[in-house]
């Protein structure tokens, strides 16, 4: 049996103190009798005694502790390492990151501008969304109203959405992040406007195209990159992902009661209030950053567009994504009118989204868990994808049933979650390290396009074979995306790091990028100059954190 001795063990316990660091020195665990009682967790670090001052709670804690292994313990442990009896010892290298930087939290002014722009975001994606389990049922009645038509009304925004993204995040590496987010949602307040007060199905599609158009994504991760720090970026784009999930959420459930009481236009005029809220949001809760610069890993970088789009296992992901969407938008071509069918008045039509949604969030954990955790991340992606194409067959030949399309709809949405979640953790470990943001912003696009596809093809098979047609349309592309997820390399599980880089070093160019690679777990290194930071891929379970912070002190 083996017991845990804090690190740098042996000789900080000679003189008296702890060491901070999580790593852990195995050694044999002594005889019951010389055990001390039992604590667990690693021990707070304080200074040597000739440098402290008064005692404090913490330091009596310690002092307790020290206690158990110095008066039994401690002899125990330097009785194992005496000359003669001492086993080889190995010190592992740490399998997780820095204690220091995950346990940094956010700042006050960290959390403002992140739940500001996670406010802004959300609005945004609730009046584009809500339209979404409606639009079918409503735009039916307008004039020149066709089912192709009507799916190029519900797809319409991801085409324009896909144009503008990349570029109007470099603008705002040009211009600023706030005028781009204000120019955005003042596109898509217009196109509300137009949408709101058209007569025609042509109409809302150059309403819905204008709100597409505004296209505020990318620039609002790089203000939120600009306006949190290297150790707690993460965090914030965690948020404004769940805002965005919630947000979805939220649409489906309140789209259909909202269209009985104020009508699609009406639903069209809350839109733009929501994004005029968003703008006052954005006045009054953002703040001003600092200086605004590129971050690599957080928006796209023009010169490595090539380079991403030329890496195999990028562009498959980015064509899951793309058929995941193109699924869902066409599936909302004729899910609405089969629900109406099988006798559920659109009106009420929340009450089946309201118990699917609160479903599928908690069922797609334990698949997640299977994915990241324990690796098995293609099965679980073929699984998904095969269960996909079951439940679009299921619609086809079952979508007289309520209760059946709601069991159907809970698989699909908890597939949906699963993948909104698998798919860009890909993405982000299979980018080389310093482009995980253009990687991202190439993601994203193909997402939109899926989703304007989907419109598009969900319409013309709605009009030219039927309802039917729509559902098989999903189990065909489920097809193609079996063949599309059994041929991509699932990339290697490495994670990535931003290091701050002291000033001195950060000039040494290609000798200091040899060096970071000569750190045990470090897998790649890209030096940014123009930032002061290295973005680096590491191995945990290998890396040996004390010589990577090295770089970040000058040493």
């Amino acid at each position: 049996m083996r017991w845990l001795v804090g690190t740098r063990g042996i000789d900080h316990l000679r003189k008296g103190k702890w060491a901070a660091s999580d790593e852990r020195i195995e050694t044999e665990r002594p005889p019951a009798h010389l055990r001390g009682p039992r604590t667990t967790g690693p021990l707070p670090s304080v200074a040597p005694a000739r440098d402290r001052g008064p005692a404090t709670v913490s330091d009596k804690r310690v002092r307790s502790a020290r206690s158990v292994c110095g008066r039994v313990g401690q002899a125990a442990i330097m009785r194992t390492f005496a000359p003669g009896k001492q086993k080889p010892l190995t010190v592992p290298p740490s399998d997780r990151p820095d204690p220091e930087i995950t346990q940094v939290p956010l700042s006050a002014t960290e959390r403002r501008a992140t739940t500001g722009l996670a406010a802004i975001f959300s609005l945004r994606m609730l009046g584009l969304f809500m339209v979404l389990p409606v639009l079918a049922l409503y735009a039916r009645d307008l004039q020149g109203a066709t089912p192709l038509l009507v799916g190029l009304a519900i797809g319409a925004y991801g085409l324009t959405q896909a144009i503008f993204q990349i570029p109007l995040g470099l603008l705002s590496d040009r211009i600023g992040r706030k005028p781009v987010i204000y120019g955005g949602l003042a596109l898509f307040a217009i196109g509300s406007l137009v949408a709101a007060l058209a007569d025609s199905i042509q109409g809302v599609i150059l309403g819905r195209a204008l709100q597409g158009s505004g296209a505020i994504a990318a620039a609002v991760i790089a203000l939120t990159a600009d306006l949190t720090r290297e150790e707690v970026r993460t965090k914030g784009m965690a948020i404004i992902g769940i805002s965005v999930a919630l947000a979805f959420a939220a649409a489906l459930v309140i789209g259909p009661p909202l269209a009985r009481w104020l009508g699609m236009a009406g639903i069209f005029w809350l839109t733009g209030a929501l994004a005029v809220a968003g703008m006052l949001v954005l006045a009054r809760a953002v703040p001003d950053p600092d200086r605004s610069q590129v971050h690599r890993d957080a928006q796209p970088v023009p010169d490595q567009l090539l380079g991403v789009l030329a890496d195999r296992t990028l562009l498959q992901l980015d064509l899951s994504i793309f058929l995941l969407h193109l699924t869902m938008v066409s599936l909302f071509v004729v899910l609405p009118l089969s629900v109406e069918s099988a006798g559920l008045a659109p009106p009420d039509h929340w009450m089946l989204y309201l118990p699917v949604v609160l479903l599928a969030i908690p069922a797609m954990l334990p698949f997640l868990v299977l994915a990241e955790r324990r690796g098995r991340v293609r099965p679980v992606l073929i699984g998904t994808v095969i269960s996909l194409g079951l439940a679009m067959l299921g619609f086809q030949h079952f979508h007289q049933s309520v209760w059946v399309m709601g069991a159907l709809l809970f698989v699909v949405f908890t597939i949906f979650n699963l993948l909104e979640s698998v798919l860009p953790s890909l993405v982000s470990k299979a980018a080389r390290a310093g482009a995980k943001g253009t990687a991202m912003g190439v993601f994203s696009s193909a997402q939109f396009v899926g989703a304007f596809l989907g419109g598009l093809l969900g319409g013309w098979a709605h009009g030219t074979f039927g309802a039917e047609a729509v559902y098989l349309l999903g189990a065909l592309t489920s097809l193609v995306w079996i063949g599309l997820v059994v041929t991509t390399k699932m990339p290697e599980n490495l994670t990535r790091h931003v290091l701050p880089l002291a000033t001195p070093l950060v000039g040494d160019g290609p000798g200091l990028e040899q060096r970071l690679l000569a750190v045990p777990g470090v897998k790649e290194a890209v030096i940014a100059l123009d930032e002061g930071v290295v973005y680096l891929k590491v191995d945990s379970r290998q890396l040996d954190w004390a010589r990577l912070k090295a770089f970040s002190a000058g040493a």
